[in-house]
């Protein structure tokens, strides 16, 4: 099981990098960077045989507890520094996901609308698709968009194009 207490004995945290304090493996040497950037962005770290993801440990190491998810802020997988990492849920996390490839419009959560030929607005709240208004100007749909992310996501809220 691991804890606060164990990762402190393993590693060194330093700018969002683990360095081992103690030597796991033949090949491994104490003060080496620990694990290695899969094939999805993530910095994985073999602990007991058993891989854990750095962002996770990192975590751990500084608050003590685990969440369901550790959100990156800024997107980047392999950027661990804790103030880039926060708790989050299932719901939480997918709100602070960038635009989708099958976004025509090039705005988040703005959508062309055929029948009414204006641009729609609606998101995601409560597990609800909640329809925010119709606009003639996409400038005008993407910050109505852009104020209703922040008023219904919160913290979690992603405005990237």
């Amino acid at each position: 099981m691991l804890s606060k207490e164990r990762l402190h004995q393993l590693f060194q945290y330093e700018n969002g990098n683990l360095f081992w304090k103690v030597r796991p493996a033949y090949n491994v040497f104490v003060g080496d960077k620990a694990g290695h950037k899969t094939q999805n962005g993530y910095i994985t770290i073999n602990i007991d045989k058993k891989p854990y993801g750095a962002h996770r440990l990192i975590f751990l190491m500084h608050y003590g507890y685990l969440p369901k998810i550790v959100d990156h802020i800024d997107h980047n997988r392999s950027n661990n520094v804790i103030s880039n990492l926060r708790a989050a849920d299932y719901i939480s996390n997918g709100l602070n996901r960038q635009l989708g490839g099958n976004n025509s419009s090039g705005y988040k959560n703005v959508m062309w609308n055929k029948a009414k030929k204006n641009w729609r607005v609606a998101l995601v709240v409560d597990k609800k698709f909640k329809h925010i208004g119709n606009f003639e100007d996409i400038e005008l749909a993407d910050l109505v968009a852009q104020e209703a992310r922040n008023k219904y996501h919160g913290k979690f809220a992603h405005h990237g194009h």
